[in-house]
């Protein structure tokens, strides 16, 4: 399938690997979060605000469900999307899943001042992340095609891994769907 679509918690990579992944692979880019934000002219924590996490979650589905029926696209997709069967049911029909797994740790690093993340307006961000990453990997996993640990110590190593376990399943050796080099 031409689609390669990214999973995982906020702050897992999907945006800055997605951009990565689909320059390499000559593909477009394109983030499920930053369309939305585009078409309704409102950043997402004013949508939160606005219509609440379920309005946003309506909003998502549509945009998930539209752009998924794009050819050879490298989408990044927000990190609760895969919370409605429909579009983990989407995502597995239309593409190749990748949930980009990183530790609650790493995500607290890389979101700690970030004010765009509803979800972590919260006097203890990393319970937040613990509860969130507790709720949600059944779903990462029951979705993705290829699970990749994002501890690289760069983007461009993180690239070439993906690259090359997408190259592993497209030769029909990806049984196991986790990374073994993690």
């Amino acid at each position: 399938m031409s689609n390669i679509f990214l999973v995982g918690l906020m702050g897992a990579g999907k945006t800055t690997v997605g951009r990565a992944l689909a320059k390499k692979l000559d593909k477009r880019f394109i983030d499920s979060d930053h369309e939305i934000e585009a078409r309704t002219g409102a950043s997402i924590p004013l949508i939160f605000e606005i219509e609440g996490e379920a309005g946003f979650r309506q909003r998502e589905s549509e945009v998930i469900r539209e752009l998924a029926e794009l050819d050879n696209i490298v989408l990044a997709t927000g990190g609760g999307a895969i919370l409605r069967p429909e579009n983990r049911a989407c995502l597995k029909a239309h593409g190749t899943v990748i949930y980009l797994r990183a530790s609650v740790s790493s995500i607290l690093q890389r979101t700690g001042h970030d004010k765009n993340r509803p979800l972590l307006q919260t006097a203890d961000p990393r319970q937040k992340l613990e509860q969130l990453s507790r709720e949600r990997e059944p779903y990462y996993l029951e979705v993705a095609d290829l699970i990749i640990d994002t501890g690289r110590p760069n983007v461009q190593s993180l690239v070439q891994t993906i690259l090359t376990q997408l190259e592993s399943c497209s030769k029909g050796q990806g049984g196991d769907k986790t990374n073994p080099t993690s």
